[in-house]
């Protein structure tokens, strides 16, 4: 199969004008602080798991990384498209989290984003999904949260490409903790 350059293959799960907005808005201090309060959580799955390398997908700050109270070494990869740093291909993880990243997604590119995510999850993912609008606006005029959908609309994307394991719903939106497809599931 044709390898990609890596502009197309980032193009591929986020626009060039997307990711301008997106690195705008994480100038603000306060855009991206929801991975910290899951962060117990997550610390939490490291450790019942043994979970040994963590990509935070959506890392945003890498606020994630830095709250983390684990009781083992973890490494933590930090991929975000719209943070220079954190902005190469996300490598495989035994653990995914991607915490209130996926509303942000542009509808016409969540197919792959989502395909992505399955490629990057080898054992257990934590996904956080916000079904409201967001408090914050685009450069464009545009909310924050460009997919607003239910739960229900959002569950059938995440099943026919993982197996879930855990859905708990938050006061504004969900959460799921999935597992790859096996042959036997």
């Amino acid at each position: 199969m044709l390898e990609l350059p890596d502009h197309l293959r980032r193009e591929r799960l986020i626009s060039a004008s997307y990711r301008e907005q997106q690195t705008e808005l994480h100038k603000n201090p306060d855009y991206g602080v929801a991975s910290t309060h899951f962060a117990p959580l997550v610390s939490r799955i490291c450790n019942d798991y043994k979970v040994q390398e963590l990509l935070d997908y959506g890392a945003g700050k890498g606020r994630l990384a830095e709250c983390l109270d684990v009781d083992h070494v973890v490494r933590v990869q930090q991929y975000d498209p719209a943070i220079p740093e954190f902005s190469m291909e996300a490598l495989p993880s035994e653990m995914v989290a991607c915490i209130d990243v996926l509303e942000h997604i542009e509808p016409e590119l969540l197919d792959n984003v989502l395909d992505d995510l399955q490629r990057v999850t080898l054992s257990v993912g934590l996904f956080t999904v916000s079904t409201e609008e967001a408090m914050k606006t685009l450069s464009d005029g545009r909310n924050a949260h460009l997919i607003v959908e239910p739960a229900t609309w959002w569950l059938p994307q995440i099943m026919k490409r993982w197996d879930l394991h855990t859905f708990q719903r938050r006061d504004d939106g969900f959460m799921v903790l999935v597992r790859p497809y096996t042959l036997d599931t």
